[in-house]
């Protein structure tokens, strides 16, 4: 006797329904997200204005409603700021001491790291704290003893104190990200190499320093830009225009060029453009070195 059997038809799918808690979470993420979108517009359009402003004509830049396009864009403005302004000179001077004042602030300020996290000496902890407390001094404190000091050298009107300062470790913020980062290295590795008859230089250059290029390059990056928009301190010690750094000579040009506005923003556009390029290429380290500095430390 044959069995008939009989197939279930399928049913039509139950449409899953969303628990208020996530629809309350979705609707929080797309309002956080487009608050983030607003900042953002925020913050960004005075330097989208001034670049655009530096393709426009004289008479639209301050017109009113605001002119965000420019109808016939001026890219001659890049051409006249190079003929207007010895700007490679001034560009050359910010390569030579944004080079060597980084140089000098990443190696000292390793060497210094380095021995507060991995020697144990006399009273380290207390120079460390020390250390630590410099960062709450204002930095225009210390403007008077500095110059009196460098005027006693004979170094005004010339780039070292632009430069020597920063090769002992002045910083001491950047001494505290490498410190942390360092202690977060297994002290192993360090006795192995001492086994083998490694030096503490040849650790800190073979060894730990390879292992930490993510805070290298946080702490390069942060000192490219202190370096590359210092002011203060051009103006300060710097009094020939042949020694002037861009910071210093954009300043100079928008003191005496106030009618020509679209020149100005020009070669505003010219300085922030070497900084868009370094936050492109160097995000990912940044990113990473802020992301592990202090977290990984003994």
């Amino acid at each position: 006797m044959a069995v008939q059997t009989h197939r279930a038809e399928p049913r039509s799918p139950i449409p899953e329904r969303r628990s208020p808690r996530k629809l309350r979470e979705r609707i929080a993420n797309i309002a956080l997200e487009l608050l983030m979108f607003a900042l953002l517009v925020f913050f960004l359009a005075p330097t989208l204005w001034m670049i655009s402003s530096s393709l426009k004509v004289s008479n639209e830049i301050f017109a009113s409603p605001i002119v965000w396009i420019p109808e016939n864009p001026q890219w001659g403005n890049y051409v006249k700021i190079f003929e207007v302004l010895p700007l490679w000179r001034f560009t050359w001077n910010t390569f030579v001491v944004v080079a060597l004042a980084v140089a000098g602030t990443v190696i000292s300020s390793a060497l210094v790291a380095y021995s507060f996290a991995r020697i144990n000496w006399p009273g380290r902890d207390i120079w460390f704290s020390l250390l630590l407390a410099t960062m709450m001094l204002p930095d225009v404190i210390t403007l008077v003893p500095r110059f009196v000091l460098f005027t006693n050298f004979g170094w005004i009107n010339t780039w070292l104190p632009l430069i020597v300062p920063y090769w002992t470790a002045t910083t001491a913020i950047y001494v505290f990200l490498m410190r942390q980062f360092f202690r977060g290295i297994p002290y192993e590795l360090e006795q192995a190499a001492m086994i083998d008859g490694a030096g503490r230089l040849r650790i800190l250059f073979q060894l730990i320093l390879p292992l930490s290029v993510p805070v290298l390059a946080t702490v390069a990056v942060f000192a490219i830009i202190q370096h590359y928009n210092d002011f203060l301190n051009p103006l300060i010690y710097i009094n020939s225009q042949s020694l002037w750094t861009l910071s210093l000579a954009l300043r100079a040009y928008n003191d005496t060029n106030v009618s020509n506005w679209e020149l100005v923003f020009a070669a505003a556009t010219f300085m922030l453009f070497p900084m868009v390029l370094l936050f492109i290429f160097a995000q990912r380290y940044f990113v990473q070195g802020i992301a592990t500095t202090g977290f990984g430390g003994r």
